[in-house]
């Protein structure tokens, strides 16, 4: 077993508890190919897949989530967690190197990193997210996540009017207690600006949720926010037995 990971994690000094994370969000597809091979083929590359989603989990946080029965142009969510390029560019070697990496495509990948949100301070009592640059994903059975991109005209806005609107936002977000959002920052390293994410265990008050939002001020500055990714949390055998 390719070990990598591990050897990067004993080379470098472990970060501080105020650094910053860089997350990746990597959606993955098998090829009709796959789905060809003997029965036994197919296992012998899901078992070697496992093992290095659980090698890298050694190094930075993985989760695996399932979109079998939710999209049609990915079947694999990895939600992997670091604190450097360097550990997700092995992740995703280490994935290509593998037997299965052959048989998968990679429809959408995105990269963001942790920041403290300029809007949450007067929300700090409450507990809100947006106050920490670590990333805590919960053990909710389902995750929504989407790329966003605001408006060039929300940025010409006062910070005084941004966290006017932002501040009723954050209001509407914590009448729906069983939704909890993870938001990271893509500007200038990734196409998008942020990535959101949502997990929990409710759909019914996540799509309540969101039509509630769409109804805000601050919802006229949305230029982008899709495509959209329901994904259901599985160790990640559960997700590569899903596939065939």
């Amino acid at each position: 077993m390719i070990n990598s990971l591990i050897r990067l994690k004993a080379g470098r000094n472990m970060p501080s508890k105020e650094q910053r994370q860089i997350v990746r969000y990597a959606l993955y597809k098998a090829t009709p190919e796959w789905l060809r091979l003997p029965e036994a083929e197919r296992g012998a590359q899901k078992a070697e897949f496992e093992s290095i989603v659980e090698e890298a989990g050694s190094s930075m946080r993985v989760k695996s989530y399932s979109l079998v029965g939710t999209r049609a142009d990915a079947d694999l969510l990895l939600w992997s967690i670091g604190h450097s390029l360097e550990e997700h560019h092995e992740f995703a070697a280490m994935i290509n190197r593998s037997r299965m990496g052959a048989y998968l495509e990679t429809p959408y990948s995105y990269l963001a990193m942790t920041r403290r949100s300029d809007y949450v301070d007067e929300h700090r009592h409450k507990g809100q997210e947006g106050t920490r640059v670590s990333m805590k994903p919960g053990d909710a059975p389902y995750l929504i996540v989407y790329p966003f991109v605001k408006t060039r005209a929300w940025y010409t806005l006062s910070l005084e009017e941004r966290q006017k609107m932002m501040s009723t936002h954050i209001e509407v977000g914590h009448k729906y207690p069983s939704v909890r959002i993870h938001t990271s920052y893509s500007f200038g390293i990734d196409d998008q600006e942020f990535v959101v994410a949502f997990d929990t265990d409710n759909m019914e008050d996540f799509l309540d949720l969101v039509m509630e939002l769409r109804e805000s001020q601050a919802s006229a500055y949305t230029l982008r926010d899709t495509p959209v990714f329901t994904c259901i949390a599985r160790p990640i055998r559960q997700c590569l037995d899903a596939l065939g």
